[in-house]
């Protein structure tokens, strides 16, 4: 009993309680690719991004240590348990770094899990999939589990069939929220939320402009997703904190993408 109470109120801390969407900002960039441009000042990153709306950041355990709630707005944490470096000779192949039971205690309110479908180590990425969804319903813990089609046999990582089998995997396997790419448009994507019974996000992906960002999310938020999980279009954008509000007017308001472009506009007038 106390384990759905206390996933239940950790819930409410990382998405919007009127809506019952969110809008995540993943920071967990310092361990596979290193200091970019954004998170030099990850206190700073977070403050801009929480300032606009973000629901919840996300990122390795350097994040509360070195950035997370010191000044401004709070806003909910995620603490990701997967990590791999580019310099790896394998970089899509994902290993645990961190525990549900330790997140707990660094005062997480939900964890997540990188799981490349088709990679040559998907079965090892599965297995630990398992055990830490396991231990997530022990402990009352929201699981966000990023998948992406990813290895020899994925031609096109936003394929509709391939990004269909991957969300499907997340929630056969106990995320609370599932993670995914965009497959282009509302009539595709729509079919990767018909199969897939958790909550899903959309991945940022490559950094793309203003209108292409807010197209993409507009159109995912009428195929059916509950929001989105975009780092680096978000805080490598020359005003993170406009950025996200845009983004949030589309998420929880409706707002059209055309008039979350207006609010960059009236802004920076």
């Amino acid at each position: 009993m106390f384990n759905t109470i206390g996933k239940a109120v950790r819930m409410e801390r990382i998405k919007n309680r009127n809506t019952g969407k969110t809008v995540v900002v993943p920071m967990d960039h310092g361990v596979s690719v290193g200091p970019i441009e954004g998170l030099i000042d990850m206190s700073r990153a977070v403050d801009l991004v929480a300032e606009g709306g973000a629901n919840a950041v996300l990122g390795h355990v350097g994040l509360p240590r070195y950035g997370h709630r010191r000044h401004g707005k709070d806003v909910g944490l995620i603490l990701h348990l997967s990590a791999s470096t580019t310099l790896s000779p394998k970089p899509n192949k994902k290993v645990l770094i961190n525990t549900v039971e330790n997140a707990l205690r660094m005062g997480a309110d939900g964890v997540s899990i990188h799981i490349n479908i088709g990679d040559d180590n998907e079965a090892e990425m599965l297995a630990d999939f398992g055990r830490v969804a396991v231990e997530c319903s022990y402990w009352g813990m929201p699981l966000l589990a990023m998948m992406y089609p990813r290895g020899q046999k994925i031609k096109d990582e936003k394929d509709v069939e391939a990004v269909k089998l991957a969300a499907r995997v997340g929630a056969e396997l106990g995320a609370d929220y599932v993670k995914t790419n965009y497959t282009g448009d509302p009539d595709s994507f729509a079919k990767v939320v018909e199969g897939c019974p958790a909550p899903i996000l959309i991945a940022g992906g490559s950094k793309l402009n203003e209108e292409e960002m807010f197209r993409t999310i507009e159109g995912a938020m009428q195929a059916g997703a509950q929001g989105l999980s975009i780092g680096r279009n978000v805080f490598q954008h020359k005003n993170p904190t406009l950025f996200v509000k845009a983004a949030c007017s589309i998420v929880h308001e409706n707002k059209t993408a055309e008039e979350a472009l207006e609010i960059l506009r009236e802004n920076n007038a």
